[in-house]
C-alpha cells in the first residue's frame, strides 16, 4: 500500500492552524479611501457609476474624514471639481477651490488622519487632458511649472504627501524642488510612477468630469503591454525624489506590482480603480458574488504580490468587515 508521507492539508485542518500559518495579513492600516468633493454646502450625491461612493461638498467630506478616523482607516485621497475650468486649469491651485478647502479643513478637525493630495489637470482644463496644450500635443514642460502651483498650494492646505497623477516626465523632480523651496521638505511625494493608458478608470472619469475632450491620454500614460518601462519609470522616479511609488490600476497589473516589490526599497502603492470597484458592486447588486468574501480576496491579493499601501473605494466597507 502506498504511503502518504507530504501531507500540505495539515497546515489547513483547522482555522487555528490556518492562522498560524497564514502568510499574508490585510488590516484596515493598509488603506487609503479616495473622495471627490465638490462646490456648494451640504451636498452628498451618489456617483452613479459607483454606488456606495459620493460627491461630496466640503462640511460633508469632513465628517467622512471623521468616519474614516473612527474605523482606523489612515489616509484620504482628496479629488475635487471646481468651480470654473480654463485652459491650463488655474482651479487646480486656487486656494478657494474645493480641494484645497477640504484638506484644509479635514487636517483642522482630524489632525490625525494623512492627507494625500491628487496633482493633476485634467479636471480642471476645458479640454480634459492632464497639462497645457500647445494644439493637440501637451507640452511636458510647460507642464511643469503648472504642477508646481498645484502641489504647493495642496501643501499649503495641509496635504501630508503630494500624488502627482499627470505621467508628465520629470514631474517628480519639479515638485519636489518646488516644494522644498516653500519649506515643505518634510512633505512626502507618492508617484503614480507606473500608470497606465487603462480602460479601467471609465467610472473615475464620470466622477470626476474629467475626460478628454478629444483623443485620449496614450502620449503620455503607459501602454498596458509594457512591463520593461513600468520598471524604467520606477527607477527615474526614485532618482528624482519620489518616497512612495505607485501602480495603478492593480487588478490587471498585479505582476508589475510584484516585479516593483522586488526591485525596490521604498513602500509600494497600488490603485484599486473605478472600474474594478464598479465591476464587483454591479456584480454583487445582481446577486452573482459573494461581495464581502471577492473584496477581501482581491484585496489581499494586493497586499500578496507586494503593495503596502492599497488606496480602494472599497475601504470603508473592508475595515467594517475586518472587524468582524
Amino acid at each position: 500500500m502506498f504511503e502518504q508521507k507530504l501531507r500540505p492539508r495539515r497546515m489547513r485542518i483547522t482555522p487555528a492552524m490556518r492562522a498560524m500559518v497564514q502568510e499574508t495579513t490585510l488590516s484596515v492600516k493598509d488603506f487609503v479611501y479616495p473622495i471627490f468633493v465638490v462646490p456648494g454646502t451640504n451636498v452628498r450625491e451618489e456617483i452613479p457609476s459607483m454606488p456606495g461612493c459620493y460627491h461630496l461638498s466640503v462640511d460633508n467630506a469632513v465628517e467622512l474624514a471623521k468616519e474614516l478616523a473612527s474605523l482606523g482607516i489612515p489616509a484620504v485621497e482628496v479629488f475635487g471639481l471646481p468651480e470654473y475650468k480654463d485652459a491650463d486649469g488655474s482651479s487646480a491651485w486656487d486656494m478657494t477651490s474645493p480641494v484645497q478647502r477640504a484638506e484644509a479643513a479635514i487636517k483642522k478637525a482630524v489632525p490625525e488622519l494623512m492627507i494625500v493630495g491628487d496633482v493633476c489637470l485634467c479636471q480642471y482644463t476645458t479640454h480634459g487632458h492632464c497639462g497645457h496644450l500647445e494644439g493637440h500635443y501637451v507640452d511636458n514642460d510647460k507642464t511643469l511649472a503648472l504642477l508646481q502651483k498645484v502641489a504647493v498650494s495642496q501643501a499649503e492646505a495641509g496635504a501630508d504627501i503630494i500624488a502627482p497623477s499627470d505621467m508628465m516626465d520629470g514631474r517628480v523632480a519639479a515638485i519636489r524642488a518646488a516644494l522644498d523651496e516653500k519649506g515643505f521638505e518634510n512633505t512626502s511625494i507618492m508617484s503614480y510612477a507606473v500608470k497606465y493608458a487603462s480602460g479601467y478608470y471609465g467610472p473615475f472619469r464620470d466622477a470626476a468630469d474629467s475626460a478628454p475632450q478629444f483623443g485620449d491620454r496614450r502620449q503620455y500614460q503607459m501602454d498596458p503591454a509594457n512591463r520593461r518601462e513600468a520598471l524604467k519609470e520606477v527607477d527615474l522616479d526614485i532618482a528624482e525624489g519620489a518616497d512612495i511609488i505607485m501602480v495603478k490600476p492593480a487588478l490587471a497589473y498585479l505582476d508589475i506590482v510584484r516585479e516593483v516589490r522586488d526591485r525596490i526599497n521604498f513602500p509600494v502603492a497600488t490603485y484599486n480603480v473605478s472600474g474594478e470597484y464598479a465591476m464587483v458592486k454591479a456584480a454583487a447588486a445582481n446577486g452573482w458574488i459573494d461581495e464581502k468574501r471577492i473584496v477581501l480576496e482581491t484585496l489581499t491579493s494586493m497586499k500578496r504580490a507586494g503593495a503596502d499601501i492599497i488606496i480602494t473605494y472599497h475601504a470603508i466597507d473592508a475595515a467594517k468587515w475586518l472587524k468582524e
